[in-house]
């Protein structure tokens, strides 16, 4: 019986100094981009292989710039009870209301991708738009490619959406006091209609173009074909924009893209779904992660390895 008493009271110690393994949490990632969309390939890559590394779960979505369809989305996960939220900000203000209900539910929302002062994330992840903008504009200045009175072209795929609203922003501070004008267009998140609408556009205004910054991936990523479409050789206009695919990365090492922005999809991502899981546990976070770089073609192959996943 004494025998019996101390295996069991063993058992029992041994139990209790075994690590209780951590209840698996479901966290939401939200998007306003497309899975057309080359870049958000990379950033949902980040979100796939964070749930893998962690354990835990991830739902995603995609609403290809449809503001409604993202805050019910957002909607939703908090109705669903989410651990925690991740979401880009798909137009400014557009999530104010929302940020307020995540709170008062006490479920964690961080932004990535796309910031929005205007609303109360607790933290951000990505890019600085305006910053970004601001750098393309002043390279195309300090490189001698445009002056005062020249015009510059910046196709967009969804106008009116926050990363373009910032990135001009950026961009303005630079070109206005220098008189610099400029001319933001719609080229859709569908490829065949890009390639369309910039050919049609570059082919009724290539006289005044005096470069052209994209301000979204697929734009910049298109130039190639847009270009060899229209008979411009590369090189003949300059261009800057995102660089977050591999149709850029070619592009930049061809001469079609003289400098192209990264945006470290992956790590967005990866590092925004680990500051909610971080709040999740009653840490929040009291600061911003800002990620990014300018590349041209003498580093252009490393970001290709990235994305090719060497």
């Amino acid at each position: 019986m004494l025998k019996k008493l101390g295996l069991l009271i063993c058992g029992l110690m041994m139990a209790l100094a075994l690590p209780v393994a951590a209840q698996a949490k479901t966290l939401y990632w939200i998007s306003h981009g497309g899975p057309a969309d080359p870049v958000w390939t990379y950033f949902l890559q980040g979100a796939e292989m964070w749930a893998k590394s962690t354990g835990q779960t991830v739902n995603t979505s995609f609403h290809n710039g449809d503001v409604p369809s993202q805050q019910e989305a957002i909607r939703a996960a908090i109705a669903a009870k989410a651990d925690a939220i991740v979401t880009t900000s798909p137009d400014p203000g557009s999530l104010v209301e929302i940020v307020k209900e995540a709170k008062a539910a006490n479920i964690p929302l961080i932004n990535f991708n796309t910031p929005d002062p205007s609303a109360n994330f607790q933290a951000y992840v990505g890019t600085d738009l305006i910053v970004v903008g601001r750098g393309w504009a002043q390279y195309l200045v300090d490189k001698g490619f445009v002056k005062q009175g020249d015009f510059v072209w910046m196709p967009v795929e969804v106008p009116g959406a926050s990363y373009g609203v910032e990135e001009e922003k950026g961009i303005k501070s630079v070109f206005e006091p220098l008189g610099i004008t400029w001319e933001v267009t719609e080229t859709t998140l569908d490829q065949a209609e890009v390639i369309t609408r910039m050919s049609d556009y570059l082919n009724a205004n290539r006289a005044k173009i005096k470069a052209i910054i994209g301000l979204g991936d697929l734009a910049t990523g298109s130039i190639k074909r847009v270009f060899d479409q229209v008979g411009v050789k590369p090189g003949e206009i300059p261009v800057v924009g995102w660089g977050n695919s591999l149709d850029t990365t070619a592009e930049v090492m061809e001469g079609y893209v003289n400098a192209a922005q990264w945006q470290d999809p992956q790590a967005t991502s990866y590092l925004a779904l680990t500051l909610a899981l971080m709040a999740t546990d009653g840490v929040p976070p009291a600061f911003n992660i800002i990620t990014g770089a300018l590349y041209e073609k003498d580093t252009a192959q490393v970001y290709a390895d990235v994305m090719s996943g060497k």
